[in-house]
């Protein structure tokens, strides 16, 4: 393969590419269509021009006729006169007229074939172009079918990437709430255990709240002792035996309707 065959080949796919690209099948076959009407139309056309063509010739048969016609009574009035001259020239006149009517008659009938054969030519293009209109109208549907459907196909794949997004997003939202809980619970163990500082202590370790825990139980007793000693060991031990939150002084009952 030559260079310059090459380049044309080349050449050649890559236009047939880009024409492939830009056709409308809708807007190809609607211009098939009106080429179709169009070779229609000539062919109406065609059969006017036919029947106007034969119309004519039938005009010219007629007046060939009378002309026929008129030559014969001149040739017999010729020759009830005398003039078997003028009779013989009206006769051969006659002759030349009925020739020439032959040829037109001939013409008439070719017409008339050439006239039946576009005829039938009219209704067969005619009948091919209706059945071509309505496989167009179906193809055309199918074609707009398929469009609508390779859309909605698109659409639907992006949704489908929108939707798988938002289902990661969600993922790792749930997965970071699950940590953060985790912590805050490991936070809240390791401060009830001692082992991280509470802020509210002041940086107070284990040993530093047991002894302070020490203190106060060591005052509150020391306390409940003092005050024991200042009620006496009766009531003192009246009081002993008293359940927490009681005093042990009975309650004074008020008067009825009070």
């Amino acid at each position: 393969m030559g260079m310059l065959s090459r380049m044309s080949m080349i050449f050649k796919s890559k236009v047939n590419k880009v024409l492939d690209r830009h056709e409308d099948p809708n807007e190809t076959l609607d211009y098939s269509y009106e080429k179709l009407m169009e070779m229609l139309r000539d062919v109406k056309r065609g059969v006017v021009e036919m029947v106007t063509a034969k119309r004519r010739l039938e005009l010219q048969s007629a007046k060939v006729q009378e002309s026929i016609t008129k030559l014969d009574l001149q040739a017999r009035k010729s020759l009830e006169v005398g003039r078997e001259d003028l009779a013989r020239l009206a006769l051969e006149r006659k002759q030349a007229a009925i020739a020439e009517l032959q040829g037109l008659e001939q013409q008439v009938s070719g017409l008339e074939i050439e006239q039946e054969k576009l005829t039938q030519a009219e209704q067969r293009l005619q009948a091919k172009i209706a059945a071509f209109r309505t496989k167009k109208e179906i193809i055309k549907a199918q074609y707009s079918a398929v469009q609508a459907q390779v859309r909605i196909g698109s659409a639907m794949s992006g949704v489908g990437e929108e939707i798988s997004d938002v289902a990661m997003a969600i993922e790792r939202a749930e997965n970071k709430t699950e940590t953060l809980r985790a912590k805050a619970g490991a936070i809240d163990e390791l401060v009830a255990s001692g082992v991280l500082d509470s802020p509210l202590e002041g940086g107070k370790d284990d040993i530093d709240r047991q002894l302070a825990q020490m203190t106060t139980r060591a005052s509150v007793d020391a306390e409940l002792e003092q005050i024991k000693a200042s009620l006496g060991p009766g009531k003192s031990s009246s009081t002993a035996g008293l359940k927490p939150g009681t005093t042990g002084v009975e309650p004074k009952k008020l008067p009825e309707g009070q």
